[in-house]
């Protein structure tokens, strides 16, 4: 079915189909000593706690046209966070505007935020090896949608928001919805990649591979950076610090590391 950008369909009712955009985001570290790795770790807690990613959710619903109704986040002892922001398609009067926050134990740093029918989640996890230095960082995030707003339209903010070294993206139109001659309609714009929705300034900043399954309206793309630095995946100091054959060594474990994450799947490096 193809559908010009001007083109609107008379739907019968409401419009059923559920779109979900899923992110998993990585950003990769070589932290080699205890200390490097808790000092890693502060850092993350600090740039991805539950304010900065409640602003960034907040951004998102602007993007794709929804409506805040209440926020509940949540920090914890020693890191992390949790939000919760209700949402809906369109206002709603008389909405509670009550804020909490509460402090608990310890537990991996997420969002969530609820639309009509719909959703908006984020999840952060650290993470390290136990024995070659390297330190992970990923972020999980999902935006689901019903109705008229689409998930899509976030694509280019949650990125930037994100500086990440790895992205992996997956969108899924779902269900059926009907025209007003009850018609099913199982998908209502054109799409054939994920890549068809992303600036320029990301596609000329980061290699990309799909994975499609058209005839299931199921779209996956992957994404890794095109230019390597040693320097950004060194936290506290330098390469000036360290020695040729140090410099050759951590490159090559950061990345089969980043190899096995965009490729999804361990490899038999003899680089390690």
């Amino acid at each position: 079915m193809s559908i010009s950008p001007d083109q609107r369909i008379t739907l019968h009712g409401f419009n059923n189909l559920t779109k979900s955009l899923s992110f998993n985001l990585y950003d990769v570290c070589y932290t080699k000593t205890r200390e490097e790795r808790e000092a890693y770790i502060e850092y993350i807690d600090e740039q991805y706690n539950a304010e900065r990613l409640t602003n960034i959710l907040q951004t998102v619903s602007d993007t794709i046209g929804a409506h805040v109704l209440n926020v509940a986040k949540q920090d914890y002892v020693p890191q992390g966070a949790s939000v919760t922001v209700l949402v809906s398609e369109g206002p709603i009067v008389e909405v509670p505007t009550d804020t909490f926050d509460e402090n608990t134990t310890a537990m991996p740093e997420s969002v969530v935020m609820q639309l009509d029918k719909s959703h908006l989640t984020v999840h952060t996890y650290p993470e390290f090896h136990p024995e070659e230095g390297i330190s992970t960082f990923r972020a999980d995030i999902d935006v689901s949608t019903c109705g008229e707003i689409s998930p899509l339209k976030a694509l280019n903010h949650l990125i930037n928001s994100f500086d990440m070294d790895i992205v992996t993206m997956d969108y899924r139109v779902r269900g059926f919805t009907r025209d007003i001659k009850g018609q099913k309609l199982f998908i209502d714009h054109d799409i054939n990649s994920i890549q068809n929705y992303l600036s320029e300034d990301i596609k000329n900043t980061y290699a990309m591979i799909d994975t499609n399954i058209y005839q299931e309206n199921i779209f996956h793309t992957k994404c890794r950076l095109k230019e390597f630095e040693l320097n950004n995946y060194l936290f506290g100091y330098t390469k000036d610090a360290l020695d040729r054959d140090s410099q050759e060594h951590i490159t090559k474990l950061l990345k089969a590391e980043m190899d096995e994450i965009f490729y999804g799947r361990n490899i038999n490096n003899s680089n390690r």
